[in-house]
């Protein structure tokens, strides 16, 4: 008797709830809209008629996304734990979280992208500043 775990009867399974998989991307909207997505694809030399290619990837993108904002956000609780505790007390009236790009290029770090931002050099402390807001 063949115990193959790929039999045929397997695979239709496997089409078949592939199959269903792509047909329900046709009814699903995706956070990251189909023109953004086919823009870059094309930016990157890709073109492909169907739409549920495009909405794969939209929904790849946003897993990955995701991910790495919720990675982001567990390396912004452990830079909190780190705080000295009278001054956390008094963030913590706050309660908010800010995401830093500390946090967010140690995430992207763990998915093998490496995040540069470049320094910020100024004429003067206030440039790029909202004019309303400059005290000169």
């Amino acid at each position: 008797m063949n115990h193959n775990p790929q039999s045929s009867e397997g695979r239709h399974d496997d089409d078949a709830a592939l199959s269903d998989f792509l047909a329900s991307l046709m009814d699903y909207t995706p956070t990251i809209p189909d023109e953004l997505v086919e823009h870059y694809l094309a930016k990157s030399g890709f073109q492909c008629p169907d739409v549920r290619l495009t909405r794969l990837v939209a929904v790849a993108t946003q897993k990955f996304v995701a991910e790495v904002a919720g990675d982001a956000l567990q390396h912004c609780k452990a830079r909190q734990a780190t705080i000295p505790k009278d001054k956390r007390d008094k963030q913590q009236k706050d309660k908010r979280l800010v995401l830093t790009m500390e946090d967010l290029s140690k995430a992207l770090r763990e998915y093998g992208v490496n995040l540069r931002h470049q320094e910020y050099f100024a004429d003067s402390p206030s440039t790029g500043m909202d004019p309303a807001t400059r005290d000169e």
